[in-house]
């Protein structure tokens, strides 16, 4: 089973390499990794994304527990969440087959950030199973390279009502 998992880290050097290199050391693999300053400039967001049973899962969670520049770690497997994934892509564009090229990147909601005569660069944001899709759709034209960040999420709130509640 596939568990996403955000730790709220202080913004010091370090860091990634200490929790990476303890994930390592566990066997843990990591599928995917994204790092980054939150709106805190004080503490970063690590958001993991890992494969295993409920016990690896448990194992996980209680080794970051345990490292001191981890302020909290939330597992959001079973919660309501948003997640992106971010993709750069090079894909041939042969001639005549520009448009086609370009109508994949509108259906997709990408867009083009850099054009040359025989290629386009590409950007395609959004769930991992449309990055998937969009890379499988534009393989026959050819794939130059492509570049894609680690997952990014965060947790839906929960819903608000209409009413604010007595002495707000």
């Amino acid at each position: 089973m596939r568990h996403v998992l955000s730790a709220l880290v202080m913004n010091q050097p370090g860091v990634l390499a200490h929790v990476s290199g303890m994930l390592a050391s566990r066997a843990f693999n990591i599928d995917s990794l994204a790092v980054g300053e939150t709106e805190n400039p004080k503490y970063s967001r690590m958001t993991f994304v890992i494969t295993g049973d409920g016990k690896v899962l448990d194992q996980v969670r209680k080794q970051l527990e345990k490292i001191v520049t981890i302020v909290t770690v939330s597992d959001f497997s079973g919660q309501e969440f948003v997640e992106r994934d971010l993709m750069l892509i090079k894909v041939k564009t042969p001639p005549g087959k520009r448009s086609e090229v370009v109508e994949l990147v509108e259906i997709f909601r990408g867009r083009i950030v850099d054009v040359s005569t025989e290629q386009l660069m590409i950007e395609i944001s959004g769930q991992e199973r449309k990055v998937e899709a969009f890379i499988d759709a534009v393989r026959p034209y050819g794939i130059i390279e492509l570049v894609r960040t680690g997952r990014i999420a965060l947790m839906r709130d929960v819903c608000v009502t209409a009413e604010a509640p007595p002495g707000t």
